[in-house]
This record gives structure tokens, sequence and C-alpha cells, in this order.
């Protein structure tokens, strides 16, 4: 579990039960979705700076 500690028990049992999704580590993923998440990441940068600059030129 998380770092985070609960405010009650029964804040505990709730997250426990519901299983709250936790902090993802990238370096801790397999390759493939290492890969992936930098690449989702750096797609959408570079679309975004290509938005821009295309807005300023145009």
């Amino acid at each position: 579990m998380s770092d985070k500690k609960p405010i009650n028990d029964a804040m505990e049992h709730m997250s426990n039960i519901e299983g709250y999704p936790t902090d993802v580590d990238l370096k801790k993923l397999p390759k493939l979705l290492r890969y992936f998440g930098y690449f989702f990441i750096c797609f959408f940068s570079i679309s975004i700076l290509f938005i821009i600059i295309a807005k300023l030129i145009l």
C-alpha cells in the first residue's frame, strides 16, 4: 500500500476492500509499457508545441 496514512480504521478498511489505485513508478513497469508511456508523453508534448508554433506562424 502507499505511504499515506488513513484517517481512521474505517477508511483503511474501505481502501483495502475497494482497491484504490496507487502511484505508478514507470521504472518498475515492464519495458514495453515504459516505452509506450514515454512515447505517449512525448507525442502529446510535441503535438502541443507543433500546434502552438503553427498558430503563431499562421
